[in-house]
């Protein structure tokens, strides 16, 4: 490729690599829309540009956002969240009725819901469905540990029985990430051949790196409340729904602009200027929207050396890495409480080895632990750029304290693969939105997430925050629940972070949540 096609992307810094990219977008877009009797399907239509190609459509096989983003328009689950993260009913009637001791749930189904293959959603799909999240996910699991049995009462009603209390049971199947998404029974395979849900839109056609195609589900059974965040009423406003990779960041933020895309997901947050000022797009912005983390590998290698993990954690500068990750202080903030002041769930715990670069007491740590020089890998992904500038700030607190490192820059597909094999790193860097309740995010405070983290004080302290119902008592209990991590450092929070996305300037109905939802979104 010449200089010469592409100047004006030249002048923004991007590489040749990075404008191919961008002119893969857009050839992307033009096999959509070139001709005209697409271009009047396409007025109907919203082109999404997400940060990468999904790994799986399977909404259960991975923990990771961006398959559930796009099949939370296809699945529907028991359950969901409001605009305040409030659990409600979605295929649910209402939420449950719960014995006073907590151990046995009942909840009735919707009935006339239809699924996607034309006939009534009825609870033999919802115990099949959520016997497969049971089996597959690490919130499933957590779940499955406490379980007696899913029974059928009748053809639209269940019964969950426990052997020990799970308060946060509703807000598990709420949570649109490794979800517990609930799909035609005879549709259930693994992996998943036929996506057969009850949503708005119903799964059409994928095409790997170019494009994964949503269509309107004209049989859709919409509740009847207002909508509310990812509750209530939900309509297909758009015919065709088209989510498309775009790696790059850079060109997410120029086809957005450009008009290109509708919507752009993940940009970097310096880019809230040039999206404001170019008057074809508008800035999209949380803050909080959430926490980046780091993930220690704990089950072999050099992590699994608690005293070494220590180490690494007395070592970083949380705030140096958020800077370099987001630049204007109005973008982050570091502190080392899970949850804003607001929450039940607000703790202070570990603020004293938080944050504090300490590379004289890393070394102390190191010396101790006998450590041999053994690499650091550290797992991270362009895609997401924020987490590669924090792993280059990271790599240089780690070599100040004396640890050698090694930088594995992947695309993010590969670092999902990559996560589940403990023999291939030992930190890994993503990130997650708030949620209510703490056992929904980070997975690894359950049980069996990459990064393996079990030990009897983690055990201990878990067992305990979840044997409780009441809100204040809970707050007390997560404290020490904090406590554990900020010792033993399965994972490190690094701080809160604003989301910075894109829309069009046509783009109506769109509410802003963790997980972008397009239902009940239009081009004005």
């Amino acid at each position: 490729m010449t200089k010469s096609r592409h100047p004006q992307f030249l002048q923004l810094g991007l590489s040749r690599r990075e404008v191919g990219g961008l002119a893969l977008g857009a050839a992307t877009i033009a096999a959509f829309i070139g001709s005209k009797g697409a271009s009047a399907q396409a007025a109907n239509s919203l082109n999404l540009a997400m940060i990468g190609e999904p790994q799986t459509l399977d909404p259960m096989a991975s923990t990771a956002d961006l398959p559930s983003l796009i099949m939370m328009h296809v699945y529907e689950s028991l359950y969901t969240f409001d605009q305040k993260l409030n659990a409600r009913p979605m295929l649910a009637v209402e939420m449950p009725k719960v014995s006073a001791d907590g151990l046995t749930y009942d909840i009735d189904i919707r009935k006339g819901v239809k699924l996607h293959s034309g006939r009534d959603l009825d609870v033999e799909d919802v115990i099949a469905s959520l016997k497969r999240w049971i089996e597959m996910t690490p919130r499933g699991k957590s779940v499955g540990a406490a379980l007696v049995s899913i029974d059928a009462k009748g053809t639209h009603g269940l019964t969950i029985k426990l052997k020990s209390p799970v308060p946060a049971l509703v807000t598990h199947m709420a949570l649109p990430s490794g979800y517990a998404a609930i799909m035609a029974k005879e549709s259930i395979a693994t992996p998943l051949v036929n996506y057969i849900g009850t949503g708005p839109y119903r799964f059409k056609e994928r095409k790997p790196d170019q494009f994964v195609i949503l269509t309107r589900f004209d049989g859709y059974s919409a509740r009847s409340e207002a909508p509310d965040g990812y509750a209530g009423k939900r309509e297909a406003k758009v015919a065709e729904l088209r989510f498309i990779p775009v790696p790059n960041a850079n060109t997410r933020v120029e086809g957005a602009i450009a008009g290109q895309y509708h919507f752009a997901d993940q940009l970097p947050v310096e880019a809230f200027r040039r999206v404001t000022d170019s008057g074809s797009a508008k800035p999209i912005l949380m803050m909080p929207y959430g926490f980046p983390y780091l993930v220690t590998n704990t089950k072999q290698g050099l992590f699994a050396d608690k005293k070494i993990r220590q180490a690494f954690q007395l070592a970083l500068n949380e705030g140096e890495m958020l800077g370099a990750a987001f630049g204007d202080e109005k973008f982050y903030r570091a502190t080392p409480a899970h949850f804003p002041q607001s929450s039940p769930f607000h703790s202070m715990a570990g603020e004293k080895v938080y944050n504090k670069a300490d590379a004289a007491g890393a070394k102390k740590l190191l010396a101790e632990a006998k450590y041999d020089g053994t690499p650091v890998r550290i797992l991270n992904s362009k895609q997401y750029e924020f987490h590669h500038a924090m792993a280059l700030v990271m790599a240089e607190n780690l070599k100040a304290a004396g640890f050698k490192t090694q930088l594995d820059v992947v695309d993010w597909a590969t670092l999902v693969q990559r996560r589940a094999d403990p023999a291939l790193y030992e930190v890994y860097i993503t990130h997650s939105s708030f949620y209510p309740e703490p056992m929904l995010s980070p997975p690894q405070l359950g049980a069996g997430a990459p990064g393996w983290w079990d030990s009897p004080a983690k055990n201990a302290a878990i067992s305990a925050f979840n044997a409780e119902s009441d809100p204040v008592k809970r707050g007390a209990l997560w404290a020490k629940v904090q406590e554990v991590v900020y010792d033993e450092v399965p994972y490190i929070r690094v701080g809160e972070f604003a989301a910075l996305c894109a829309g069009s300037m046509r783009l109506t109905g769109y509410v802003p949540m963790p997980m972008p939802a397009f239902w009940n979104v239009s081009l004005g």
